[in-house]
């Protein structure tokens, strides 16, 4: 039997739209001759690839499918005011523009401007942690199985930190997914110098970061799982909208500066400037839906509503079957993304 081939995964965040990740890696697990061995991943990607690491580890690739639907599960079950679960069973065609121009998500959205999440004192408490407490931490740490990375964001000093091995945790994770306006900031001992380090989301400074996958012990093909769409056609206007673009474009900003980085390298090892060996050549591919996520919005991301999480795994599937047909052979061999073309 032929060896499998080795990727490495690339996984962002984005709120309710992970569900698409989830439909993406439900149809990679089909490839038995498709191998994941490392992956980084930011909010709703960390929680993705904690939940495929912790299944691959303890049963499988069985094990795996089994665990992102029952993430999945718990993350439709969320009932909190500030994620807008009221709207959960309008029809998902119908979703974002529903909820978008809809008086309870206005009124919430001007809550969510006005009042501080510190705001609620000792009735506090973010939604996704009894979820994540849920997660077994001994396969997620474990040396086996796909190398791990969470990405967050420190807000003291606005640098990356990406938590790998014994260091992923429940707050690790909840760090990873903290967005200001909806969760307090996660706070985290430093063990070294005992200090407590309060942590954002990890979007704002790598949607995910790639840099952990360049390591010579890993594959040199990343496969980017996007779910922040790198164009859309129509100005936003209303002031939903605005906010919506102002974060996609904040948290693909660093993704798209390190695939800029991957480019002017592949740039010189092409041109001999670089000699092999100085530099790993890196194989990018993407897994996107970019006409889908337009005609979601920022409305979407927040309701982890059962229909839409649906929805999205369907098209993550379909996307995948896509990338498979069309790029499949070009694993290990060339890159799938332009990107002399993506930023020419």
């Amino acid at each position: 039997m032929a060896k499998p081939k080795q990727i490495n995964l690339a996984l962002q965040g984005g709120g309710a739209h992970g569900a698409f990740t989830w439909g993406v890696l439900d149809r990679l697990l089909d490839e038995d001759d498709i191998e994941v061995a490392g992956i980084t991943g930011t909010s709703a990607g960390a929680l993705n690839g904690a939940a495929f690491k912790a299944g691959i580890v303890k049963g499988g690739r069985d094990g795996a499918r089994e665990n992102l639907d029952w993430l999945w599960g718990r993350m439709g079950a969320v009932g909190d005011m500030r994620m807008n679960y009221w709207m959960g069973f309008v029809e998902a065609e119908k979703m974002a523009q529903t909820i978008e121009y809809s008086l309870p998500y206005s009124v919430a959205g001007l809550w969510s401007q006005l009042v501080s999440p510190y705001a609620y004192g000792p009735f506090y408490k973010n939604p996704l942690k009894d979820i994540v407490d849920e997660f077994d931490f001994d396969t997620i740490c474990a040396d086996q199985g796909p190398q791990l990375f969470v990405c967050a964001t420190k807000v003291k000093s606005g640098k990356i930190r990406i938590f790998k091995g014994d260091e992923i945790s429940t707050d690790a994770i909840l760090a990873s997914a903290c967005l200001p306006s909806v969760f307090q900031a996660v706070e985290i001992e430093d063990p070294d110098t005992g200090v407590s380090e309060a942590y954002w989301d990890g979007g704002y400074t790598g949607n995910p970061a790639l840099f952990p996958l360049f390591n010579a012990d890993l594959p040199k093909d990343v496969v980017i799982v996007n779910i922040n769409p790198l164009e859309r056609e129509e100005v936003p206007v209303t002031p939903q909208q605005i906010q919506n673009r102002v974060n996609e474009i904040s948290f693909n900003s660093s993704l798209l500066r390190e695939l800029r980085a991957v480019a002017f390298v592949q740039r010189l090892l092409d041109d001999g400037t670089l000699r092999p060996g100085r530099m790993s050549r890196v194989l990018v591919h993407m897994i996107a839906d970019d006409p889908l996520m337009n005609d979601l919005s920022i409305a979407t991301k927040m309701v982890p509503a059962p229909m839409v999480l649906a929805r999205l795994k369907k098209a993550g599937r379909a996307a995948a079957d896509t990338f498979l047909a069309d790029h499949k052979a070009d694993l290990g061999t060339r890159s799938s993304v332009d990107l002399a073309a993506m930023f020419g």
